[in-house]
């Protein structure tokens, strides 16, 4: 039978359960999972935060983390800014990055979300502001938000990453996960 878990990942904490590479320890999986045999259906960053799917059927970690799947992947993002329409209009389209243009993303401003805190904080200044968007992508380029954000001038503070398909984060608590089935 498939094993499936869904972790709420914690900002620092990389996704995968070593850390090789590192002259200091970083946080890994290993550290917030104990499940043997799986393994997570995608990345992401270690500076994002939010949904981790983590599976050991090999067929299915592929459909959720190949771009040939256009499963669609849904973030919460506080950019620095205030974002007009001109700019969420551009995200809908597709913006043009550095590796070719986006294939087109839903878009719209939201209120602060009710998250957990974030350790470290996201650095607040009083002349600038701030605002969340929602932003659902269906491709998974490297650091991909983070970049379509800055090209439409408006870069990202937080990135938490909220749904993969049919799957959403709903009330897992930070650092926690829990096996569906």
């Amino acid at each position: 039978m498939t094993r499936l878990l869904l972790f709420n990942k914690p900002y620092g904490v990389l996704s995968q359960f070593t850390d090789r590479g590192s002259e200091t320890a970083r946080a890994t999986l290993s550290d917030y999972i104990d499940v043997p045999g799986v393994y997570p259906a995608g990345r992401l960053d270690r500076d994002s935060e939010g949904l981790l799917i983590l599976t050991d059927d090999g067929a299915l970690q592929a459909r959720i983390a190949s771009p040939r799947h256009k499963l669609p992947k849904t973030y919460l993002v506080q950019v620095e800014g205030e974002p007009d329409e001109a700019a969420l209009e551009a995200l809908r389209r597709g913006v043009t990055l550095k590796d070719g243009p986006t294939r087109p993303a839903t878009a719209r401003r939201i209120a602060p979300p009710p998250l957990w805190d974030r350790v470290p904080p996201v650095r607040y200044r009083k002349s600038v502001p701030d605002a969340w968007i929602k932003l659902t992508i269906t491709e998974g380029r490297n650091r991909q938000v983070r970049r379509m954000t800055a090209a439409v001038d408006f870069p990202t503070l937080r990135l938490v990453r909220w749904r993969i398909g049919e799957w959403e984060i709903g009330d897992l608590g930070l650092g926690e996960w829990r096996e569906i089935g």
